[in-house]
C-alpha cells in the first residue's frame, strides 16, 4: 500500500461526490472539502447544499466555500491545511496560480474527456454531439490554462447509440475514481509520469446553451438523434410547434430513432404518425420521436400523445406548423 495522502477535495455535482466518496473510503485523508456557496433551488427557492457537501458533513469533514480565491484569507486558510494534494472534480472555479501550488504535490484534475481533446465546460456532451466512438478520463496535473496540464493518466469507455450524457456521466462515475485512486498512489511513491498535451489536437467544449436543444430539420437523421442523445436530461432538444390558432408551443424530445433511408420529403415533413412515433423527414434520412413532452405535461410515449393530438401531427404536414403542407413533389 503507498502512503496515505492529506487530500483537499474540490468538487460540486453528484459527479465529483462519487469520487470524493472513494477517498472517503480509501486510505487518504481527506481533510477539507471545498465546495461553491450554497444556492436557492426548487419552488421554495430553499438554499440547497451541493452533493460534495452533503457527503462531506456526512463524514464530519470540514467544508470551506469561498465565492472565489481572490481574498488572502481564503487563500491562506487552504494553505494551512498544510495538504499534500488538491482533487479537483467538476468545481466550477477557476483557480490562481497561489492555489495551485499550495499543496506540495499541487492540484489535480479529474476531467470528462481523452485530452487533448475536449477541454472546456461539457466535454460529455460535446463528445456525444460530435458522434465519438469512446470517451473517457484524464487525471491531470492543473496548470494556469483551461484543461491544458499535463496529463497523468486515463481510462476509457465506449460510446454506444444508446448513450446518453446521463448514462455517459454514470459509466465516467465509474472509471473516474479507480483512475484517481490507482494516480494518487504512484504520486504518493512519485512513480508516476507527466505527459504534454499536444495544443495542436484540442478541441474546446463549449458549455451548453438552450438555445443549442431546437432541433433544425435541416440537419440529417444521424445528427439530430446525437443532439437529442447530448442534451439528455439538459436542456432537452426540443421543436416549437405552431398550431391552427398560431399558438407556439415548445414540445421536448426524449427519446427517438433514426434511419438513412431516402423518403423524397422536404425535411421538417411528418412522413408517419403511429404507434410507432412519429416519423419526421430531415435533410437525409428520417427522425422516428418515440417519447414526447407537451408543455405543462410529463414525458409520454408518443403513441399515447397521438390519442389526443393526431390533428398537430397529422402525416404529411409541417413538424413545426400545423398549417402547413410539405410534401415534397419530387
Amino acid at each position: 500500500m503507498s502512503k496515505a495522502l492529506k487530500i483537499i477535495f474540490a468538487g460540486t455535482p453528484d459527479f465529483a461526490a462519487q469520487h470524493l466518496a472513494a477517498l472517503i473510503n480509501s486510505h487518504h485523508e481527506v481533510v477539507a472539502v471545498y465546495c461553491p456557496p450554497d444556492k436557492r433551488a426548487g419552488r421554495g427557492k430553499k438554499l440547497t447544499a451541493c452533493a460534495t457537501k452533503e457527503l462531506a458533513l456526512a463524514h464530519d469533514i470540514v467544508v470551506e466555500q469561498p465565492v472565489n480565491f481572490k481574498d488572502a484569507g481564503d487563500q491562506e486558510k487552504l494553505a494551512n491545511y498544510n495538504a499534500d494534494i488538491m482533487v479537483v472534480v467538476a468545481y466550477g472555479l477557476l483557480l490562481p496560480m497561489v492555489i495551485l501550488e499550495a499543496p506540495r504535490l499541487g492540484c489535480v484534475n479529474v476531467h470528462g474527456s481523452i485530452l487533448p481533446k475536449w477541454r472546456g465546460a461539457a466535454p460529455i456532451q460535446r463528445s456525444l454531439e460530435a458522434g465519438d466512438k469512446e470517451t473517457g478520463v484524464t487525471i491531470m496535473q492543473m496548470d494556469k490554462g483551461l484543461d491544458t496540464g499535463d496529463m497523468i493518466a486515463k481510462a476509457t469507455c465506449e460510446i454506444t447509440q444508446q448513450d446518453t450524457s446521463a448514462t455517459l456521466y454514470d459509466k465516467l462515475a465509474r472509471i473516474g475514481p479507480i483512475a484517481l485512486l490507482s494516480t494518487l498512489d504512484l504520486m504518493a511513491e512519485n512513480k508516476h509520469n507527466a505527459e504534454p498535451q499536444d495544443n495542436n489536437l484540442a478541441n474546446y467544449a463549449a458549455k451548453l446553451d438552450k438555445d443549442e436543444a431546437e432541433l433544425d430539420w435541416q440537419l440529417s437523421a444521424a445528427e439530430l438523434h446525437r443532439k437529442i442523445r447530448a442534451y439528455m436530461p439538459w436542456p432537452v432538444a426540443q421543436f416549437t410547434f405552431t398550431d391552427e390558432k398560431n399558438t407556439e408551443h415548445r414540445i421536448r424530445v426524449w427519446q427517438a430513432s433514426f434511419t438513412d433511408d431516402a423518403h423524397g420529403y422536404l425535411p421538417g415533413t411528418i412522413i408517419s404518425a403511429n404507434k410507432n412515433g412519429v416519423t419526421v423527414a430531415t435533410a437525409s434520412g428520417s427522425l422516428c420521436l418515440a417519447s414526447l413532452q407537451l408543455p405543462g405535461k410529463k414525458p409520454m410515449p408518443a403513441r399515447d400523445i397521438l390519442n389526443g393530438k393526431a390533428l398537430w401531427f397529422a402525416e404529411h404536414s409541417n413538424i413545426n406548423n400545423l398549417t402547413a403542407n410539405n410534401l415534397s413533389e419530387q
